[in-house]
């Protein structure tokens, strides 16, 4: 299970890599694992500025159609558009080709709250 320790975590599987001001998005290793083959991202929200937990978009695999919550309160201003034509890099890069959105972190404080690479790692049981 890759599990890098320079990220943050969410109980919902979502990391986050945080650079000054700037949060990006993605789901986790384990959660493309258990989502299956991911087939489509959608997220609506580009240009919006979202509380921290409210959905942000979705992920749909070959089974099942999953939500996107946003760790961090921000706006959501970056897209990865490779995404649309390639959403399975969320399936062989999570980490990498398959991060979803870029925040502007409004409340720094929230980072706080978020796991870190061990606290995630308690949370699935790794």
């Amino acid at each position: 299970m890759n599990i890098p320790s320079n990220l943050k975590y969410t109980k919902d599987h979502e990391w986050v890599l945080i650079e000054g001001d700037v949060a990006t998005v993605g789901i986790t290793d384990f959660a493309q694992k258990e989502l299956g083959d991911i087939v489509y991202v959608e997220v609506e929200t580009l240009d919006q500025a979202l509380a921290k937990d409210e959905v942000f978009g979705t992920v749909e695999a070959v089974k099942t159609v999953s939500d996107l919550f946003l760790p961090l309160s921000g706006e959501i201003f970056e897209f990865n558009d490779d995404l649309e034509v390639n959403p399975e890099n969320v399936n062989s890069d999570p980490y990498g080709k398959g991060w979803m959105i870029k925040v502007k972190i409004a409340n720094p404080a929230e980072i706080d709250e978020l796991l870190d690479s061990d606290g995630y790692k308690q949370l699935i049981g790794a």
